[in-house]
């Protein structure tokens, strides 16, 4: 590494320390905010399925009529069929999720699968890469991404049946650990501030 990439990857360093420094209690909010939600979707995980099923479809059902909006008063501009086709898909994702959110949770049930290892792969690289910026507590963050990789894995060895329940499930239990790991990450920087 040059002077210049190690002074500049210095100066990152030095950045995300003083903003953790600085906003620690903002971490901490999010944490709690992040931990009380996954635990009402673990306690009511079917419900807390369903209910990310349906406003993942209103959102892609938006998308597309917005996307429809501005295709249509852009239709002169390049990639005009391109951008028609997205918002339809857009559309057409929305309406079968709102149509039938049981079956939609059985698909995002998959997306969910997949999401959680590169969430979790990523989650241990982070870690890996700032453990010593992180104010100390970066195990933290690559418990949530291990704890990400063997949910996968729980889900996907359960399946068919872990379809019903694992969607909400593994969205709480994930939002959980993520709001834990903010709170040890926000408190450790609090308690280096004091000092």
């Amino acid at each position: 590494m040059s002077p210049s990439e190690q002074s500049a990857a210095s100066k990152i360093s030095s950045a995300l320390h003083q903003s953790l420094h600085n906003h620690w209690q903002l971490f901490l909010a999010e944490g709690i905010i992040l931990s009380l939600l996954g635990l009402a979707a673990m306690i009511l995980p079917v419900l807390a399925g369903l209910v990310a099923t349906i406003f993942l479809g209103w959102l892609f059902l938006m998308a597309g009529v917005v996307g429809l909006l501005f295709t249509f008063r852009a239709r002169q501009a390049p990639g005009f069929l391109w951008s028609l086709l997205s918002a339809f898909a857009a559309l057409i994702a929305g309406a079968v999720l709102l149509w039938n959110p049981l079956r939609g949770v059985v698909t995002l049930t998959y997306v969910l699968i997949a999401f959680f290892i590169f969430d979790g792969i990523l989650m241990i690289i982070l870690a890996l890469a700032h453990r010593r910026e992180l104010s100390g507590k970066w195990e933290w963050l690559m418990v949530n991404g291990v704890i990400d990789l063997i949910l996968a894995g729980i889900v996907f060895a359960g399946l068919p049946d872990s379809l019903v329940w694992a969607l909400g499930l593994i969205v709480g239990i994930d939002m959980l650990f993520g709001g834990a790991s903010l709170i040890a990450v926000a408190l450790a920087a609090r308690k280096e501030l004091v000092r």
